[in-house]
């Protein structure tokens, strides 16, 4: 009778043993729980940004935690906009605004990156002493223009705008000489007379109206055909959309938003960037300039774009002739499911 009770005795503690190593096995694989798996970090992204007014809606997506409320972990990164391409190039930066008109180009030399969103009009201007002789962009002809590069937006623009008055802006038929200076050696360039006129970038331009007397030959926020036509469009990199489209997504929610703000709140705007150190200028000259675009954000808006610069270029020969701007444009840009159009007001 003992063996027999030392027998059941031992097989039930057998058996409690087992259900105790199944319970903790259980609790331990989280089975029957009803507590939800604990919650993904913020997504660390590197944003790249330019002191320029026109990267108001960068700023404001930051400063007015847009980004964070989106999941995004965003570093602000600095970066020359003549040196983009390097950046992605190099991984330094996930997301960026850029010129359509300075990106087609790399993009159809391998540049890995998606134009996700039109965020603006407008920014770029070609100016001429006030005592010129110039007065009309015709008046170019045989002139020498003075740009910070020769694939800088400012440079694409007049090219385009000398090509639309009939006048020869390639290798094989220029009638103008385009001459390089440091960006900050233009005004003086200028003024001296070692060119006719320059391509100026905002605020530099206005400013230099101001103060020196300068007249504008060219405004891409108000002159045809450029003036509805997004100049600068919200960007991501290859990288992040293939491998993280979520985050692109809600980048570009983020910047969209960011920039509808702007729309509305112009001086608000301006004055974020000057409070924050991001630009030079002061609160109504920078309020007038984002006055002067259109800040009503199209994810429409960035893939028209690029396909009016590149059929334009294309045309003009600056990118293959060959270029069939349709297919150019989609397979340049993308849409993020999740992402509309336009915010909402």
């Amino acid at each position: 009778m003992n063996m027999l009770t030392n027998h059941i005795h031992g097989r039930l503690r057998l058996l409690l043993s087992a259900a105790a190593l199944a319970a903790a096995l259980l609790l331990a694989l989280g089975c029957g729980s009803s507590e939800k798996p604990a919650a993904e970090g913020p997504v660390p992204l590197k944003v790249a940004y330019s002191p320029g007014v026109c990267n108001a809606a960068i700023f404001v997506a930051y400063e007015n935690g847009y980004f964070t409320e989106e999941g995004l972990d965003v570093e602000m990164v600095q970066v020359d906009a003549a040196h983009i391409s390097d950046a992605v190039g190099s991984g330094q930066v996930d997301a960026f605004q850029g010129m359509a008109a300075k990106l087609v180009q790399p993009l159809e030399n391998g540049l890995p990156v998606k134009a996700v969103s039109g965020i603006h009009t407008g920014c770029q201007k070609v100016l001429v002493r006030g005592d010129s002789p110039i007065q009309s962009l015709s008046d170019l002809k045989g002139k020498t223009i003075g740009v910070p590069g020769l694939a800088d937006a400012g440079t694409i623009l007049v090219k385009r705008a000398l090509h639309n008055e009939g006048i020869g802006v390639t290798d094989k038929d220029l009638e103008v000489e385009f001459r390089v200076f440091d960006r900050n050696d233009l005004p003086q360039a200028l003024e001296k007379g070692a060119v006719d006129a320059i391509t100026a970038s905002d605020p530099v331009g206005p400013i230099m109206v101001q103060q020196s007397g300068y007249r504008v030959l060219l405004d891409n926020a108000k002159d045809e055909p450029f003036a509805h036509e997004y100049c600068c469009l919200a960007f991501v990199t290859d990288k992040l959309a293939k491998e993280n489209p979520k985050a692109a997504a809600s980048f570009v929610r983020a910047i969209n938003r960011a920039a509808l703000w702007v729309q509305q709140h112009p001086r608000e705007a301006a004055q974020l960037e000057l409070d924050k150190k991001y630009v030079a200028g002061n609160i109504d000259l920078n309020t007038s300039l984002i006055e002067s675009y259109n800040y009503t954000p199209s994810v429409q808006g960035g893939y028209d774009a690029i396909k009016n610069v590149a059929s334009e270029l294309a045309y003009i020969g600056l990118i293959s002739p060959k270029t069939d701007a349709e297919k150019f444009a989609k397979a340049h840009t993308q849409r993020f499911e999740g992402v509309p159009d336009t915010p909402e007001q």
